[in-house]
């Protein structure tokens, strides 16, 4: 079972999106399962005091590496990725949510006010993931996110598991342009080859637009995927069966 540990000042927050879909459902089947740990009752003293001015004056307040060293010790965090939410932490991306989910588990540390005091990071081997060029008022919405994108990798989670090969980054390239139905849509219609039946074409005609999309949207994804990649159409058979 895939165990994820999220520590925070505001475990009222959780589930959240977790708790709906298919991550629900895994988490009811048991493939994964989730705990908060309320980071207030390691504070000290009689207001549970977790955080302290920062060392060398400025504004804002930070986490205390004793508070937050104790909340991470009452986990059990054996073969588990640690993980730190932080602005300047590397990018999150779909290459690290595999790699993730190959492990046994998440502790993610839910940072808030200034950060969390350096020694704490260092003492825990915590790793700073970014979830974007942003800054949000805290971790837990970033903690959300990751793993999401996390347990909807583990196996038996996805619905149709072929689905997680052909999306947006999984080849370096965003995804291609969906339809469905209705065929016509006052004056938009379907692009006639998706109902061609010619795999083949059908194939060619995603990874061409895959790679408009990324083109024009993405282009530094675009250059690293054009340096060490060439389309070859997948293997199909009888091209109309």
């Amino acid at each position: 079972m895939f165990e994820t540990s999220f520590i925070t000042l505001f475990p009222e927050a959780f589930p959240g999106p977790l708790g709906v879909s298919i991550l629900e459902r895994a988490r009811k089947e048991g493939i994964w399962k989730w705990e908060t740990v309320d980071l207030r009752p390691f504070g000290l003293g009689k207001h549970k005091n977790v955080d302290a001015p920062p060392a060398g004056g400025g504004a804002g307040m930070v986490i205390r590496p004793d508070v937050a060293s104790a909340a991470i010790e009452s986990i059990d965090t054996a073969d588990k990725h640690l993980v730190y939410l932080s602005p300047r932490g590397v990018p999150f991306t779909q290459s690290k949510a595999h790699q993730y989910a190959g492990g046994k588990g998440l502790v993610l540390f839910c940072g808030r006010f200034e950060g969390l005091d350096q020694r704490a990071i260092d003492a825990h081997g915590l790793e700073e993931v970014s979830m974007g060029d942003y800054v949000l008022a805290g971790g837990e919405v970033a903690a959300m996110a990751m793993v999401e994108a996390v347990v909807r990798l583990l196996p038996g989670v996805a619905g149709n598991e072929a689905s997680l090969t052909d999306e947006s980054f999984e080849n370096g390239l965003l995804e291609h342009d969906q339809y469905t139905l209705p065929r016509q849509w006052g004056e938009r219609g379907t692009p006639e080859v998706l109902l061609s039946g010619d795999h083949k074409r059908i194939e060619e005609w995603r990874f061409n637009s895959a790679k408009a999309l990324t083109k024009e949207r993405r282009p530094d994804l675009y250059a690293a995927y054009s340096k060490t990649h060439e389309f070859q159409p997948p293997e199909t058979g009888d091209e109309h069966d």
